[in-house]
């Protein structure tokens, strides 16, 4: 009787393994590999091929921007004037349009600001409130403001020449900042403000929160968060 229950005892629980290992798990979708999600922001793959047009989100700059190959910003800490390299230390100085936009950054006189020379095509008219040298030229971005044309008596950070050229195609992180280098110009997008712009010879485009508001003396037009 003994063996006889041993037995039973033996053959259920076999049926009962049998059953568990038998039964079919449910098919499983493809996963992507973790932390890779199916389509990440600012991915080449998701970025349209050619530069944002005027009135794009600014979603869709930062992706665009994002989208390009980052160059190396230890080559953009110098800037060239006639042949003679000036070491800038912390900030940075970059040209594209082959030459048309300059732009540098000057941490110990305004710091945030990334300030550019463009060639413009159309620059604004000298503003009455401008007094001495009038650059319809110079562009002052800080994320909150972007001020085109300035009362300038001084060549102010490009006293030291321009920056090495970044390549069309090519981005340039530094502080809230990143750049993206295209034939269509330089665009920019500060991360704090979500804000972007784009320099080029063409004009000066605003993107993100930036509207137009009245320029403050001195300045030919403005825009503002």
């Amino acid at each position: 009787m003994r063996i006889a229950a041993l037995l039973a005892a033996s053959l259920l629980i076999a049926g009962c393994s049998h059953q568990l290992g038998g039964h079919s798990e449910p098919a499983s979708s493809p996963t992507q590999p973790s932390g890779q999600p199916a389509s990440a922001p600012g991915s080449k793959a998701s970025a349209p091929a050619s530069a944002p047009a005027p009135g794009a989100a600014i979603s869709a700059i930062i992706t665009w921007i994002e989208a390009g190959h980052a160059a190396d910003p230890a080559r953009f800490h110098i800037a060239t004037r006639e042949g003679a390299a000036t070491q800038l230390g912390d900030d940075i100085a970059f040209s594209s349009q082959a030459g048309k936009v300059t732009c540098t950054t000057d941490a110990k006189h305004t710091p945030g600001t990334l300030s550019c020379l463009v060639d413009l095509a159309s620059p604004p008219p000298r503003p009455d409130t401008a007094y001495g040298e009038f650059k319809g030229g110079w562009v002052d971005f800080d994320g909150v403001n972007l001020q085109v044309g300035a009362a300038r008596g001084d060549p102010g950070p490009f006293v030291n020449g321009n920056g090495p050229q970044l390549a069309d195609g090519d981005t340039l992180s530094f502080g809230d900042y990143r750049c993206r280098a295209d034939a269509a110009g330089a665009f920019c997008v500060n991360y704090a403000h979500q804000s972007a712009a784009r320099f080029s010879s063409a004009g000066i485009e605003p993107f993100g929160c930036l509207r137009p508001g009245p320029p403050p003396d001195g300045v030919g037009v403005a825009f503002r968060c």
